[in-house]
């Protein structure tokens, strides 16, 4: 009469790992995978590709220059840091303090600062603010981020024509 039919694909069939379609199908969504941490660390690791207001004349023999500016800045043998505060916080003021000395530990103080900050996501909510003298080799500027999330602070420092990017770190600005 009637015949039982057994199912030869139940839950507890291995068969489907060996099945070169599952296969190929892993592999492909590991090499997916792969190239997806591979591209996440290269925008880490390479510059923001941020664009300035005046790109066309910061790229113009951008490549000839970067060495010399890089010796430079090298032959001046300045010490700079950044103090920055520990959090940052959307709407509300925060102090960053930047110091220069020179080889031998004296003061920078014929330097123009400015501190510029860059959102990744959304050029428009970049700007600048121009840090002020408040003791030899010390400077300092309140910062007022309108925004939460990544940013990234460059400190340039001009002294006479020559400029000179000397610090750049990436923040976390938290909402209220």
């Amino acid at each position: 009469m009637g015949k039982t039919m057994e199912n030869r694909f139940s839950q507890s069939s291995k068969r489907a790992w060996k099945n070169p379609w599952v296969i190929g199908w892993l592999v492909l969504l590991g090499i997916v995978l792969v190239i997806n941490a591979g591209m996440i660390t290269l925008a880490f690791v390479t510059g923001p590709g941020l664009v300035d207001k005046n790109y066309y004349e910061l790229g113009r023999d951008f490549e000839r220059n970067r060495l010399k500016r890089i010796a430079a800045r090298n032959a001046l043998g300045w010490t700079a840091h950044l103090d920055m505060p520990d959090e940052n916080r959307q709407g509300v003021g925060a102090m960053y303090r930047f110091s220069a000395v020179d080889r031998v530990g004296v003061p920078v103080d014929d330097l123009e600062v400015q501190i510029r900050t860059y959102r990744p996501s959304d050029a428009e909510a970049d700007f600048s603010v121009p840090m002020q003298r408040y003791a030899p080799g010390m400077y300092q500027a309140e910062l007022v981020f309108p925004l939460k999330g990544h940013w990234e602070i460059t400190l340039a420092a001009k002294r006479g024509e020559e400029n000179y990017d000397l610090i750049k770190r990436r923040i976390f600005v938290l909402g209220n």
